[in-house]
């Protein structure tokens, strides 16, 4: 049997970039330190190494509030990546906050179904960030248009039949940021009153239901 090969994380050469009252660590990700790699049959065990430069590296889904995670696994998130970087020693490092909490509760309630895409009712029991949308990810329904979570947007072309673009025309996507909508927040006030706040559909929110009933029915 085959010795399955690591990466080890040593905490004692970052010891000093922890920071116990904040919850954050810095730590190294990557670096063009050789790694050896089992790249299958027909190659076997080779040296890999990463090339650590700015031009070479996309931080942008780090630098986007990225969840960090338990061997890659949405439902074991620990914390968030607060800033990521390459320095100038060929080493990409980053700045994450830990969560204190352990556990994350969404309930979901299916309010409508159309033939492609479902509107639903999130109702998050925990508080934790970027719950709603790390957890419908993890189910393989993520949010349309959440493209750091595998969301795509709608085009009308994609569910109108007939739809016609010019010539030369680029086609945007119906809703240009991702279809989530906080519709109503409860609050306890300082009595102990319970207070409750709504909010109606923005008008991009509004307008994607609308050619959803139309032409997704």
């Amino acid at each position: 049997m085959k010795k399955p090969l690591t990466r080890e994380l040593n905490l004692q050469k970052i010891n000093k970039a922890i920071d116990v009252e904040n919850r954050t660590i810095e730590i190294a990700f990557a670096s063009e330190t050789p790694v050896k790699r089992d790249f299958g049959e027909g190659l076997g065990v080779l040296n890999e190494i990463l090339k650590c430069t700015p031009d070479a590296v996309n931080l942008s889904r780090l630098l986007n509030g990225a969840p960090l995670l338990i061997e890659h696994d949405f439902t074991r998130q620990v914390g968030v990546v607060l800033d990521a970087r390459v320095d100038s020693d060929h080493v990409c490092r980053a700045t994450v906050k830990l969560s204190s909490i352990q556990a994350a509760e969404t309930i979901f309630t299916s309010l409508k179904y159309f033939k492609h895409y479902t509107l639903l009712e999130c109702k998050p029991v925990t508080g934790r960030m970027h719950q709603i949308r790390i957890h419908l990810a993890t189910q393989k329904a993520s949010i349309t248009g959440d493209d750091l979570y595998g969301g795509k947007p709608v085009f009308l072309s994609k569910i109108k039949r007939g739809y016609y673009l010019g010539k030369d025309q680029e086609e945007l996507p119906v809703m240009k940021r991702f279809a989530l909508h906080a519709q109503q927040v409860i609050l306890k006030g300082t009595d102990g009153e319970e207070l409750k706040f709504t909010a109606p559909y923005p008008k991009d929110f509004a307008t994607l239901l609308k050619h959803l009933e139309r032409f997704d029915a």
